[in-house]
């Protein structure tokens, strides 16, 4: 009877199972313990890990547009920057325009308007000249020089939007001032050079202050979308702590019983000695 052999012991062949099953799960609950995942990788679930796994490209995808991003509002930033000091500087232009269209200016008072003109003009194409940004700039539609539109991905699909530059030699008013009063009525007068290049870079701060809109938003809903593609993945793959640490306390004390139950078993043909004494 195979109860009472010592070649086979059934009792302790089934104590074993059952003490292997027990060290296999405290093994899992050891893993996601220390790990904080339940699903850690494919083994534990390939399903949720394939899931998980996608999940994780997006977010990185995602995040990597946002440094994108993050370079395209630099020169959106300088950009807006650039043209808010030329606007800012244009009223004094538009001053010292109105003053020269005064015919009865001294010839003296005129030269200090002319070179005050000069000045201010300089001031203006250094503003829109500078406004480079990592070497880029949307006051210029010379590629080879930095210039040219501004073409950037926005999600992480592939989507892209499109800047479009603006050539900054349209913004300038002419190097040299108005050679007498005739003129410099002739430039403030409506549509004349100066509503010209006013009217220009009005146009470009609303357009790029408009883009720069768009790229702020942008950059929020991504950042959104991160935080909610993170809390989905956790749903997905995380640990339950709590509940795992209960399990680990039950496991433990199911090992040291099934280790008892392994001992006493290994027992049973001792027993049998007794039989030839």
């Amino acid at each position: 009877m195979t109860m009472n052999s010592v070649n086979t012991n059934a009792q302790a062949v089934l104590a074993l199972q059952s003490l292997n099953g027990t060290n296999r799960e405290l093994s899992g609950t050891q893993k996601r313990i220390s790990t904080g995942f339940r699903v850690a990788d494919a083994r534990d679930d390939g399903g949720a890990f394939a899931v998980a796994q996608s999940v994780r490209s997006d977010m990185s995808g995602v995040v990597a547009v946002n440094e994108q991003l993050g370079g395209v509002k630099g020169v959106l930033e300088t950009t807006f920057a650039a043209l808010s000091v030329v606007s800012d500087t244009m009223k004094q232009l538009r001053a010292t325009i109105t003053r020269l269209a005064d015919a009865a200016i001294a010839t003296d008072q005129r030269e200090a308007y002319e070179e005050q003109y000069g000045l201010l003009q300089k001031q203006v194409a250094s503003f829109v000249n500078d406004a480079f940004y990592n070497n880029r700039t949307l006051l210029s539609t010379v590629a080879s020089s930095g210039g040219g539109n501004v073409t950037s991905i926005r999600n992480e699909a592939g989507g892209l939007f499109t800047i479009e530059a603006v050539d900054g030699a349209t913004l300038l008013l002419p190097s040299a001032a108005p050679t007498d009063a005739a003129q410099a009525q002739t430039w403030i007068q409506a549509n004349g050079a100066f509503d010209t290049r006013d009217s220009a870079i009005s146009k470009a701060l609303n357009r790029f202050g408009a883009a720069m809109s768009f790229v702020d938003n942008q950059i929020a809903y991504n950042s959104d979308k991160v935080d909610s593609l993170a809390t989905g993945l956790g749903a997905l793959v995380d640990a339950d702590l709590a509940k795992e640490s209960s399990a680990l306390e039950a496991l433990k004390v199911r090992q040291q019983l099934g280790v008892q139950t392994l001992s006493l078993a290994n027992e049973g043909p001792q027993v049998l000695l007794g039989l030839f004494r």
